[in-house]
C-alpha cells in the first residue's frame, strides 16, 4: 500500500478552496488533512472536493473558528472525533483508513501572546490540550497499532524550527514549558517527526510565515509549525516529505504550507 499524506492549515477553507484546488492539481494526496476551517459542517464545500475524487469526508467544524477535516479518496474503515478540556471547539478528527492505519488530525490551540498560564486563559487552554491529549495516547494507544498524527500543533520545537531560537524563547509557540510538553506528547506512543526524518535537524525548515511581515520571503522570519508523525514500525515505510513552500506566495494565501509524506511505494 502506498499512501500520500498533506496536512495544511488553510485558514477558512471556503476563503482558500481555489488553493486547495490547485494543491490537490499539484500533488494528487490520498487523503488531505486540513486545519481552521472556519466553517459550520453545512457549509463545507463538499461538492467541490467530491469532483476532485475526494468523496469520504470528515468534516468537522463550527462558524468562524478552529475546525478540522479529513478528506480521502478511499473510503473510511471507521470516524470519529475527541473533545479536550470539555470544549467543544471541533480541534480532533480521527479515522482508521483501509490497512489498518489510525490517522489523527489535530489542531492545537494556539496560546495568545502571553505564555504564562496564570494571567492567560489560552495559554493555559494549550497546556491543558496538550496534557490531556498526552495522557489518552498514553493510556489508550499502547497496543502497537500503525498511528498518523498529523496537524497544526502551534509549537515549533527546535532550534531550527524558528527564525531565532534566541529571540524567541520567550514568545508563545517556541517556549521551552511548550517545546517540554510537545515532547511529552511524541513520546506517549513514540512518534517519530517524519519530516526531520527526511530533513536533519541542523537545516532550517518552516510552514508558516505570518501574514504581518510585509515580504515573507524576503525577510523568512518562519516557524515549524505544522508536523506529521508516525509510529515506529510505519517509519521503514516512509519514502518522501516536502514542504509546499511556494504556496505561502499564492494569492489570498494561509500563513500556513502543506506539508507531505508518502508512506510505502
Amino acid at each position: 500500500m502506498t499512501l500520500r499524506l498533506v496536512t495544511w492549515n488553510i485558514n477558512s477553507v471556503r476563503l482558500r478552496v481555489d488553493n486547495v484546488r490547485r494543491l490537490l492539481a499539484e500533488w494528487a494526496p490520498d487523503v488531505l488533512c486540513l486545519q481552521e476551517t472556519k466553517t459550520p459542517d453545512e457549509r463545507f464545500p463538499r461538492e467541490v472536493f467530491e469532483e476532485l475524487g475526494y468523496r469520504h469526508m470528515l468534516v468537522h467544524g463550527m462558524k468562524g473558528y478552529n475546525g478540522v477535516a479529513i478528506l480521502s479518496r478511499s473510503p473510511f474503515v471507521s470516524a470519529g472525533t475527541r473533545v479536550w478540556c470539555d470544549r467543544a471547539d471541533c480541534r480532533h478528527a480521527v479515522v482508521e483508513l483501509p490497512g489498518g492505519i489510525e490517522l489523527h488530525n489535530i489542531y492545537v490551540p494556539a496560546g495568545g501572546d502571553v505564555p504564562d498560564p496564570i494571567i492567560n486563559p489560552k495559554f493555559a487552554h494549550k497546556l491543558q490540550f496538550l496534557d490531556e491529549l498526552t495522557g489518552w495516547f498514553s493510556a489508550e494507544r499502547q497496543n502497537g497499532r500503525a498511528i498518523i498524527a498529523v496537524g497544526d500543533l502551534n509549537i515549533a520545537p527546535l532550534e531550527t524550527d524558528v527564525w531565532s531560537h534566541k529571540q524567541l524563547l520567550g514568545v508563545v509557540s517556541h517556549t521551552p514549558l511548550e517545546v517540554d510538553r510537545l515532547g511529552r506528547l511524541q513520546r506517549a506512543v513514540a512518534f517519530v517527526d517524519a519530516v526531520r526524518h527526511f530533513v536533519p535537524p541542523h537545516e532550517r525548515l518552516y510552514t508558516w510565515w505570518s501574514y504581518r511581515a510585509r515580504d515573507w520571503a524576503a525577510s523568512d522570519r518562519g516557524r515549524r509549525l505544522d508536523h506529521i508523525w508516525v509510529t515506529p514500525s510505519l517509519v521503514p515505510l516512509l519514502a518522501e516529505a516536502r514542504v509546499h513552500r511556494d504556496s505561502r506566495g499564492w494569492s489570498t494565501a494561509s500563513d500556513h504550507v502543506p506539508i507531505m509524506v508518502t508512506v510505502g511505494g
